[in-house]
């Protein structure tokens, strides 16, 4: 488009943009007549609001004051997936955020932005849509991060009514991240990589129809954010890559992911530290570690996971299905976590509870407190097993598992041997038809709830 100039009128299109400098009607296709006024007032005597003035050589399409949109090569991106265009999107950015009414960010189609690590901070004045429908690619090269932080590419902080839509693609370029890792090489430093996108004390957030691939590390974190909502996403990267958790969510509140494709090389899904009413429907992983809580407890550290409800997902050849997980040493509780309808094909350990969980190179000393695990149900959970042992609850002798529940768990063997199940210190029940046959204990069980329901203590349980 070109420049605004000093016009009274400015008319526009769905294919082009007309300016007149003087006060008259513009026609354009099929008699459709759309006029703006700079502090003037038409023959019924309606006023309307004057347009928003850009600064730049180049100005963005706009309605009104009540909605404005800025398109980003307006701002000098150029879209050829070699030149910079960073400072493009925090021109743009910073404008949006300025701005009192609602904006909308256009990135388009047919283009591929080459952006470094950015930061996008809030308090924006109004809400603000970011719409992606090209593809933004990462540096390839890890020593682009040389003195920044090693954490954030695409970084979302202090926001709140924020949309993250439009169909692009979000490329991470993970593969020479994945050649330095430890996990790949373990003569290599173990350096942390940075993840996709990142939303930090955001509140507010839809995020859907997105595609993220080959992401160095996580592909989506929300981190201290509240009201939140995830939807159809599309997550891509090798079963081999290291670190690469599809959703991850910290500390997080009030958080909704609904019918997301996940293919990673981590967690599709990980829930940790201190996040509560989490509902997760819809889901297909795999490859993938499966869908996580945790894990919790490491360096003795106090984490809280409750109220997450998964209902409704799809694995297949994963390394587990659904599972929790903390450190020996920790401590808070994993509590009142159902995760039900959900279809496995051949995946490694379908269900497991793993209080011995110790990610390190080196053996993880035994410690005597642990993430009390309790209220967890699992029901309707279906399918076949990579392994004998379909269903593994390995809880701490310090602080057992208590009122873990099955109810309709039919989980056969992938290639047609039997199916078993492993409990130590696991306490709950089961209902209806379960397959491989529960192990877990009740007479002990269901004293010590009697107790700790007298007493009143039983969320300490």
């Amino acid at each position: 488009m070109g420049k605004l100039r000093s016009s009274p009128f400015v008319c526009f299109s769905s294919h082009s943009t007309a300016i007149i400098s003087s006060i008259s009607l513009c026609f354009v296709q099929r008699a459709s007549i759309i006029f703006l006024f700079l502090n003037f007032t038409n023959v019924s005597g309606v006023k309307f609001d004057p347009p928003i003035q850009l600064p730049g050589s180049r100005t963005s399409q706009y309605v009104s004051n009540s909605s404005t949109v800025l398109y980003i090569h307006d701002f000098g991106a150029r879209g050829n997936g070699m030149s910079d265009d960073t400072k493009a999107f925090q021109k743009a950015w910073k404008i949006a955020c300025s701005l009192s009414s609602e904006a909308k960010i256009v990135v388009p189609a047919g283009k591929k932005f080459l952006v470094r690590p950015i930061d996008f901070s809030g308090p924006c004045r109004s809400g603000l849509t970011l719409w992606i429908s090209c593809t933004i690619v990462a540096p390839r090269d890890p020593d682009v991060w040389d003195g920044l932080d090693p954490n954030k590419w695409l970084y979302f902080h202090g926001v709140n009514y924020l949309t993250v839509e439009g169909g692009g693609t979000v490329d991470g370029s993970g593969k020479e991240w994945w050649a330095r890792s430890c996990k790949i090489n373990h003569t290599n430093p173990c350096r942390r990589a940075p993840k996709a996108i990142t939303f930090h004390r955001c509140k507010n957030l839809i995020v859907r129809n997105i595609m993220s691939i080959n992401s160095q590390q996580m592909h989506m974190a929300f981190t201290g954010s509240k009201q939140i909502v995830v939807s159809y996403l599309r997550i891509s990267a090798p079963a081999h890559s290291p670190n690469t958790d599809g959703i991850h969510i910290s500390a997080s509140k009030n958080v909704e992911v609904k019918d997301c494709i996940i293919r990673t090389g981590d967690d599709c899904i990980s829930i940790v530290s201190n996040s509560s009413k989490i509902l997760v429907e819809g889901i297909t992983c795999g490859p993938g570690h499966g869908i996580s809580i945790g894990s919790l407890g490491k360096s003795n550290s106090r984490d809280q996971v409750h109220d997450v409800k998964v209902n409704g997902a799809n694995l297949t050849n994963t390394e587990n299905g659904v599972r929790i997980k903390t450190w020996q040493g920790g401590s808070g509780f994993a509590s009142g976590i159902t995760f039900q309808n959900v279809w496995m094909e051949n995946v490694s350990n379908p269900i497991i509870i793993n209080q011995y969980y110790c990610d390190s190179f080196v053996p993880c000393a035994n410690q005597t407190s642990a993430v009390s695990i309790n209220k967890i149900s699992f029901v309707g959970i279906k399918g076949t097993s990579a392994t004998e042992t379909a269903v593994s609850f390995a809880c701490s002798d310090s602080s057992p598992c208590r009122m873990l529940y099955l109810e309709d768990v039919q989980l056969t063997s992938y290639t047609g041997e039997i199916t078993t199940s492993f409990c130590w210190q696991a306490y709950g029940s089961s209902s209806g038809l379960v397959y491989p046959p529960s192990c877990l204990l009740s007479s002990c069980n269901n004293r010590i709830i009697q107790q700790q329901a007298e007493s009143g203590s039983i969320q300490s349980i």
